[in-house]
């Protein structure tokens, strides 16, 4: 299947965290911040196309935003976000840049 727009769209970035890394050495899942409206069988066709992998399990969690001070007008509002943790099959990777 060739990827679409929509399937870009779905996945916004690869999250390349400490914590992802681990998982990613030990588990072979792979950690993205997806679409807001994306849900696991969205998430697992885009990975698929983008990639050209097999999804065994998708998990997603929705990241709220916090409240910080960081200017002399008071408070910032950082925006809620999606994060997904995608299995792939053994034997399998994805390139990350």
């Amino acid at each position: 299947m060739a990827a679409t727009t929509e399937h870009y769209a779905i996945i916004k970035r690869p999250l390349v965290t400490e914590k992802s890394s681990a998982r990613l050495a030990d588990l072979n899942v792979y950690t993205f911040e997806v679409a807001a409206d994306a849900n696991k069988f969205k998430i697992a066709e885009a990975v698929h196309a983008i990639f050209d992998v097999d999804v065994v399990n998708v998990r997603t969690i929705n990241v709220k935003g916090r409240k910080n001070r960081r200017n002399r007008f008071g408070r910032f509002d950082e925006p809620t976000w999606k994060k997904a943790l995608v299995t792939l099959k053994e034997g399998q990777s994805i390139e990350l840049k």
